[in-house]
């Protein structure tokens, strides 16, 4: 597959510079959940050990979980991210869709995208088909057993449909 070779944990994470934060669910209260907290700490990890220097925040941006636009940005300035590092764009509504804009709209051919394990191989694929020269690196998760489950059973309906798209590309 496209993302064979091309996924790493956050220590073995070459230098790239762009980390793509895909979103995923908020809190009623505005906040990042678990599932989206791994992947902030991990983006924040990369920044401060130098291994990216910006990172564009990719979501829904009127979810009806929230705004995950603001969720993270809001979650990153918390930890010390200056904004000034930090691309939003709330129209990241898939996967798919997140590279596809990162590379046409932002102009990023280089990245680390930043995702769970098992979503890692598809958003790295996906990232490559759309011209994005992208690892992947593994996020944290300190999630509920129901959470990690439902996300396999997610991920393991996507895969053909964004094969299905790869191959169409």
């Amino acid at each position: 597959m496209l993302s064979s070779g091309h996924r790493f944990g956050p220590d073995t994470a070459p230098t790239v510079p762009v980390v793509i934060v895909p979103g995923a669910m908020v809190a009623p209260d505005g906040t990042p959940m678990a599932y989206l907290r791994g992947r902030l700490d991990v983006a924040i990890e990369l920044v401060r050990s130098g291994k990216a220097s910006e990172i564009l925040v990719s979501g829904n941006a009127a979810g009806t979980s929230g705004d995950e636009i603001a969720s993270m940005s809001n979650y990153l300035a918390a930890h010390g991210i200056d904004a000034a590092r930090v691309r939003s764009d709330g129209e990241g509504l898939s996967t798919r869709a997140t590279c596809e804009r990162a590379n046409r709209l932002f102009g990023i051919n280089r990245a680390i995208i930043v995702t769970q394990y098992q979503h890692v191989p598809r958003a790295v694929a996906l990232c490559r088909a759309e011209g994005i020269d992208a690892d992947g690196v593994t996020a944290y998760c300190d999630c509920r057993r129901t959470t990690l489950i439902r996300n396999n059973l997610r991920e393991w309906l996507a895969a053909p449909k964004a094969l299905t798209a790869i191959l169409r590309h």
